[in-house]
């Protein structure tokens, strides 16, 4: 049995009861502010945040304060209290909750027709999507926060701290773009503001970035002037997380320099940093930086090691850059070790990564990223058919006639099959084309080409020039849109809908606009991120319009729901209230030129082939409505999945862990 002494057990009561009365007084000051903040109800971001500030870290008291404020309809509080739990989630990595809560804190904005918060809100949102390395949505809010921003003529202390914000981070993304000259100039114009103000966090920020841009360039001197002036500004308020991004990026120019010494301490001092932060997103840059150390050190076990951890951890919160960054460094180790398999599948998981990235940055940019892939992958498979022959020489010294009918044997095989694999992968490259080309051509329909036109000719003659103008421009843009499609085998759900509206849009015109066409999405789908084929929902539509609506004489209506019941799928009902199947079936035997319509044929097979990246398979459904055993439409109910298979690299990954 343990004794204690008096003197310590002394010392454990007084520590527990330092604790406890410490705990309370915390508590109640907190609900002291609550008192306060909801009897003077400031409106203006500087007053709240200065009253709040001590407590915006602390999850379980932004949720009491957000019941508290939505109980009193106390909006802008309630905005603040939703943007400081989205932070506090972006910062663990739970980027999906992030979105989320700053996407609510925006609505809340909105409400309090704040356009200081609505403008942070915006912000948020951005930083959130640009850690995902998700760019479109990411310049897409920074952008309408900096617009919203520039509307006001006198400009408060919190809205110049915001337009700095969203110049940053615009600049972040250009760098992405690797546009590095714009993205500096962004940063620099960040910069002044922060000056004016005297903001040593925007400034820290911003050297740092521009540092990283230099980087980019080759210019490491530069570099490390920025990185060490981001570093005193982070010592000066003391910001632990800043020290560790500053350290990391020292750290990565010394070893570019290659100065391991210098290098070592100060990476493995962010790496603890960074482990007592618990920010996922530095833990993974300090093990990618400690991984490439042990690399350029030939510690070649402990630098496999730590960047498979980097990987586990980039792949478990969707950090795509680092994913990629690690699987290149793992590809070099393999490639030394002799294991060509497995490095290969390590650099094209990073290409494929890069290209995910690039495309949805910025189209331009694909053909050099594809270009650049293929050149460097004959490159290695230049050097892995050197190795080989280097070995059969070896081999053939050693006994050169029973070498020589092996390897003719190993190639002859190694040929046929790849051949048969060849000749496999082009049936298939030739069958997705086709598909892909039918798909087109029942999207273009000539008739409804036609009919459009002459349905907008009707409105020149009738003289309103303004539906003339409305429609002539949807037309284009869903021309456009479906020609853009084209050349893509998937697109986000945000961009299917649109097109499917403006398609709705045009059909209508026939129908004198007397359908109406609703789309209901559950609020839990994030729609930027979320892929389907491009154009896979028109054919059903079309369905629904020519054979269940344009028969009947009078409130006509579709809907159009997207559902999420599980995360392996989401689910895609369209209903519509027409005449039925059996009734249009009867009208179509009746007619003497009958046309097969080969849409849904070829959507069942685009789907099929859209599932084989995936766990499940899709499924389509299609069912006949009733009221009082009348026919009353026709309910189309479509699976997409959304899991993707694991690849060799991830299965690996999982294995070694």
């Amino acid at each position: 049995m343990m004794c204690y002494s008096p003197n310590k057990l002394i010392s454990f009561y007084c520590f527990i009861l330092c604790f406890t009365l410490n705990s309370f007084a915390q508590e109640s000051t907190f609900q002291n502010t609550l008192d306060y903040i909801q009897k003077v109800k400031p409106t203006k971001y500087a007053t709240i945040d200065s009253i709040l500030k001590p407590f915006e870290s602390d999850s379980l008291k932004m949720r009491q304060l957000l019941s508290n404020s939505k109980a009193q309809s106390y909006h802008e509080v309630s905005c603040y209290a939703l943007n400081a739990l989205g932070t506090i989630n972006r910062n663990i990595s739970n980027y999906n909750s992030s979105i989320r809560y700053h996407t609510e804190a925006k609505k809340y904005a909105d409400l309090a027709n704040n356009i200081e918060l609505e403008i942070i809100s915006l912000n948020m949102i951005g930083v959130a999507y640009r850690r995902m390395d998700v760019i479109k949505p990411a310049l897409d809010y920074h952008t309408e926060a900096l617009k919203l921003a520039y509307t006001i003529p006198n400009p408060t202390p919190t809205i110049r701290r915001s337009i700095a914000v969203s110049q940053n981070s615009i600049g972040n993304i250009y760098m992405a773009l690797k546009q590095y000259d714009i993205a500096i100039t962004q940063f620099k114009k960040s910069l002044k503001l922060e000056k004016e103000d005297n903001n040593l966090l925007g400034l820290a920020i911003n050297h740092h970035n521009i540092g990283y841009a230099e980087e980019a360039k080759g210019n490491l001197k530069d570099a490390l002037f920025n990185y060490k002036k981001s570093l005193e500004h982070n010592n000066t308020i003391n910001s632990d997380i800043g020290r560790v991004i500053c350290y990391n990026s020292i750290g990565a120019v010394y070893l570019k320099q290659k100065k391991f010494k210098e290098a070592e301490p100060i990476i493995r001092e962010a790496l603890n940093k960074a482990l007592n932060l618990d920010d996922q997103f530095y833990i993974t840059s300090s093990y990618l930086n400690l991984g490439s150390l042990e690399y350029e050190l030939n510690e070649i076990e402990l630098a496999e090691k730590h960047l498979k951890k980097a990987l586990n951890i980039a792949s478990s919160y969707n950090l795509k850059s680092s994913v990629a960054d690690a699987s290149k460094l793992l590809s070099k180790i393999n490639e030394k070790n002799e294991n060509f398999d497995i490095a290969l599948d390590f650099y094209q998981k990073a290409v494929e990564i890069e290209n995910t990235i690039l495309t949805e940055q910025n189209l331009q940019y694909v053909n050099d990223i594809v270009i650049e892939y293929e050149s460097e992958n004959k490159n290695n498979q230049i050097k892995a058919l050197a190795l080989e022959n280097e070995a059969v020489r070896l081999r053939l010294e050693r006994n050169k006639n029973i070498l020589l009918f092996t390897s003719l044997l190993l190639v002859i095989i190694g040929t046929i099959l790849f051949i048969m694999n060849r000749t496999k992968a082009l049936k298939r490259d030739k069958h997705i084309l086709t598909l892909e080309q039918d798909m087109l051509r029942s999207q273009m329909n000539p008739h409804f080409i036609f009919n459009s036109l002459n349905s907008i000719k009707l409105y020149i003659i009738n003289n309103e020039k303004e539906n003339a103008v409305y429609y002539l421009n949807k037309f284009s843009k869903l021309i456009r849109k479906i020609l853009m499609a084209s050349k893509e085998k998937e697109t986000s759900l945000e961009d299917e809908l649109e097109t499917m509206k403006l398609y709705m849009n045009i059909e209508n015109i026939r129908f004198s606009n007397e359908i109406d066409f609703q789309i209901n999405v559950d609020p839990s789908i994030n729609t930027e991120v979320t892929k389907i084929p491009s154009l896979v929902l028109q054919p059903f539509l079309e369905n629904s319009l020519w054979h269940g609506l344009s028969s009947k004489a009078d409130n006509k209506k579709i809907e159009l729901n997207v559902i999420k019941k599980s995360e392996k799928y989401i689910i895609v009902e369209i209903i519509d209230n027409g005449i039925g199947r059996v009734a249009s079936q009867k009208i179509k035997e009746q007619k003497k030129l009958q046309r097969n319509s080969v849409g849904i044929d070829i959507t069942k097979a685009r789907l099929a082939n859209f599932s084989l990246s995936f766990k499940d398979s899709y499924s389509l459904r299609i069912e006949d409505l009733y009221t009082d055993d009348k026919p009353s439409g026709t309910k189309i109910s479509l699976l997409i999945p959304t899991q993707k298979l694991k690849s060799k690299v991830e299965n690996l990954t999982t294995k070694s862990s």
